[in-house]
This record gives C-alpha cells, structure tokens and sequence, in this order.
C-alpha cells in the first residue's frame, strides 16, 4: 500500500498519462509522478527541467501516452487545442483500448466536451471533463478545486488521482457539467478582479496608499482571494502570469457565446471582456488577468501607486 502526499491510502501504482505541460499541466503532473505513479507525458513544447529529470516517461505523441497508460489526463489551452490532441493526426483516440479514462482537465466549450465525450464513450471508454481553478499557485500547492462531468462510478475511480492535484474536489453532473461550472467559476472571478481594481484605482486617486488601503479591507466584508492575491499584484505591478489575459477572454468568450444561446443577459461579464480586450490592444493578451486595472488606469489617466 502506497501513502500518498494527502494522507489517503493508494492501492496501486497507477499507469497515469499526462499531455499538455505549460504553467498549470507541469505542477499538475509533477505531483502524479512524486505520489510515485508511472506517469507518461507528452506535450508540444520542451518537457520543463523539472520532470525531464524526474522518473516521468516522455512519449512521442498523444497517441503514445494513450496507448501505455490507463487514465490520460490532458491540460490544454483551448476546445481546438483538445479535440486536436484528442482526434488529429496520432492523436490520444488512435491510441486508446477499451476501459481506459480520459479526462480533461482544460478549460473548454461545454458544448464541444459533450461531443468529445460521445466519440470517446463510441471507443469503449470513459470520459471526464474536469476543469480546474486556483491558477498556477494552486497547481503548484496541489490546492486546485477541480469541477468534474462524468458517470459517478468513472469519478470514484480517478478520485484518487484528483486528490494528489487538488483539495475542493465535485462531481457536478454529467459530461459538460463540470465545464459549464468553470464558465460560472470564470464569470465570477473576472467580475471581481474588475470590483478590485476599481477599488484600489479609486483609493488611490484620492491619495490613499493603495497597499494600506487592501491590508484593511483584508479584515472586511470585501475580503476576497482576489483581493489577497490580485490586489497585490495590482498594488506591486507584477503582472507576469499567473494566468494569462488571452485565456480569460477565451472563458469570456465561452461565457457570452453560451448565455446569447441560452438567451441571458451576462452584462458585468461583457464589460470585463471589454477591459480584457482594451489590455490585448495595448500589447497585453500574455500579462496576467489581474492587470485588467490598467484598462481602467487609461479610463482614468492615473496609475494605482503614482502621486494624486
């Protein structure tokens, strides 16, 4: 029997296979691979240092890492993004047996993932949409919550999995689910970096020391990890992502694209997109989501922390 990080007990070496390594998939497989699982990792990029030296197994092609592990996690930027890896040219559907997993754990259309999950189902095997949130802090703590759409028992099965990446962890519904709750989870955070940096714009206009300013509202009603973690990003103007503006506005877009279908007015969330677009026209689709306030600092002609 095999402990892993979390306390919970592991009843086996699980054949674990990870494709899409960026800024959250490398933390996220790296925790696979020290709970002490072969871990098979494929990504379109160069393998980052940390698990080239590790005991993961780098494989040529999604295909590959589908053929030798038995739950195929993926971590990818967008829906075109998946259903390539999924479906393309050497692709994870060429590689796949039956009774194997695939889960995705992207952020993506919930639309789109109700397909991909009827083509894999149609290959005799299971499939999880699970995206995640708590950004590049939480992949690196292992502290993400991860919003599942899948079968039940299929979820118990890769639980295990999940608890070595994440700590709020909820099957939502059925496959699209758990991708419809990352598109709420998107909304509201977008909204409230927009009400932070209104905030400290405003606090700081007047004269107030902005950093002082969120240290107070830290002890309040308007206490919030967007504030806490946001706020200071705002307050010291490091906005290296993180994560990076061009994939919220991916969210956004699934957000407005799905509400218009649905036929609700999201208006808070067209104007965040707005601020978001504002960033991308000044050169900013890689900063940080959190410098959505330098929208608001031309609105405004002032920068939080310069003198009134």
């Amino acid at each position: 029997m095999k402990e892993n990080t979390k306390g919970d007990v592991m009843s086996a070496k699980l054949k674990l296979g990870f494709v899409g390594l960026g800024i959250m998939g490398a933390p996220m497989a790296g925790h696979l691979v020290k709970a002490g699982h072969e871990v098979f990792i494929n990504t379109r990029s160069k393998v980052p240092q940390e698990l080239a030296s590790s005991s993961a197994i780098q494989c040529g092609s999604p295909s590959e890492v589908a053929e030798k592990a038995d739950i195929i996690l993926m971590m990818l930027p967008d829906t075109p993004d998946v259903e390539k890896v999924l479906f393309g040219d050497k692709g994870i559907a060429a590689g796949l047996s039956k009774g194997k997993v695939v889960v995705d754990m992207s952020s993506i259309s919930p639309i789109a993932t109700k397909e991909f999950a009827k083509k894999i189902n149609a290959l005799g095997c299971d499939y999880l949409d699970s995206p995640v949130s708590g950004g590049e802090v939480g992949a690196k703590n292992a502290t993400l919550s991860i919003m599942v759409g899948g079968e039940e028992a299929v979820f118990d099965k890769v639980k295990p999995v999940f608890d070595l990446m994440g700590k709020n962890i909820n099957l939502v519904g059925g496959n699209g689910d758990g991708q419809t709750a990352k598109v709420a989870n998107q909304i509201i955070v977008a909204l409230n970096i927009e009400a932070v940096a209104e905030a400290l714009l405003f606090a700081s206009k007047a004269g107030a020391d902005p950093a002082k300013v969120r240290q107070a509202l830290m002890g309040g009603f308007a206490s919030s990890k967007i504030l806490e973690v946001h706020g200071e990003r705002m307050v010291k103007r490091t906005f290296d992502p993180g994560f990076r503006i061009e994939l919220h506005q991916k969210d956004l877009n699934l957000a407005l694209n799905s509400a218009r279908a649905l036929g609700v007015s999201l208006p808070n969330t067209a104007t965040a997109q707005e601020l978001f677009n504002s960033c991308s026209a000044h050169g900013g689709k890689a900063w940080d989501h959190s410098a959505m306030v330098k929208a608001l600092e031309k609105l405004a002609n002032f920068e939080i922390g310069q003198k009134a």
